[in-house]
């Protein structure tokens, strides 16, 4: 059986949104609402906050949350699980982002089960049918591209592909859970250290390009997620009122 660790990398310093990890959802840090989902996921041996700042860590020791202290120098969330990955040997590290608070732990899920049903994978990720308009022309939100087996073809924070056939085509957004194994996960580690990020990853900031970009197969699942990632204020606006709405609890 495979050893399988959830990690949730989380920052304090954010250009868009500082201190997002310990903002305020109907009583608790949202570090806490993603933790909380992950380790409702029975395929995990163990979930894992990894952080560079002390208020975080601070916090979740002060919630019975398991934490892990990194470097602050990592320019990337995947960077930081390298840290982890050398500290804590696993078969599979699944990288959970710490801005989606209301991820669904099947959701989470699917990114772990196309390694059991293919061991040569190396990466996957998830993706969701855009439902709101809105999302297909804003920039924070990412848009997937995949080929007929659902393997990534490309990434962009731009509306693609252009519909210049029809208008009747369904797009999809990234959930930005990936499943990675040790050595596509030390891959990513060591390119970035010798080259700091891959080009097309640089323009559009989206990390998984890097895997894309030097050939890896990154295996897409669809999934049906109301997940809402929080990238601003607004967005924890919109989670906290649906949370009130919906009656949600952890």
């Amino acid at each position: 059986m495979m050893k399988i660790i959830g990690v949730i990398p989380a920052r304090y310093k954010s250009s868009r949104f500082e201190g997002k990890p310990l903002a305020d959802i109907n009583g608790k840090p949202m570090i806490y609402w993603v933790y909380s989902q992950c380790k409702k996921v029975e395929d995990f041996d163990a979930v894992y906050v990894a952080t560079d700042d002390h208020k975080i860590f601070d916090t979740c020791k002060a919630l019975n949350m398991d934490v892990i202290m990194t470097s602050p120098t990592h320019p990337t969330g995947t960077d930081r699980i390298g840290e982890v990955a050398k500290k804590i040997p696993a078969d599979l590290y699944v990288n959970i982002q710490g801005d989606e608070p209301l991820i669904e732990p099947e959701t989470i899920r699917q990114a772990i089960l196309p390694f059991y049903e293919n061991p040569d994978l190396k990466v996957s990720n998830l993706m969701t049918r855009i439902e709101n308009p809105v999302d297909v022309v804003n920039f924070t939100v990412p848009k997937v591209i995949v080929n007929k087996n659902n393997t990534g073809i490309y990434l962009t924070r731009s509306t693609a592909p252009y519909p210049k056939g029809k208008i009747e085509y369904n797009y999809y957004k990234q959930v930005c859970v990936y499943g990675m194994k040790p050595d596509a996960l030390e891959f990513f580690c060591d390119y970035g250290k010798k080259y700091g990020k891959a080009r097309i990853e640089a323009i559009e900031d989206i990390e998984i390009l890097r895997f894309i970009e030097n050939g890896y197969k990154v295996q897409y699942v669809e999934v049906n997620s109301e997940t809402i990632a929080v990238d601003t204020k607004n967005d924890l606006k919109r989670v906290n009122e649906y949370v009130i709405k919906n009656n949600i609890q952890i």
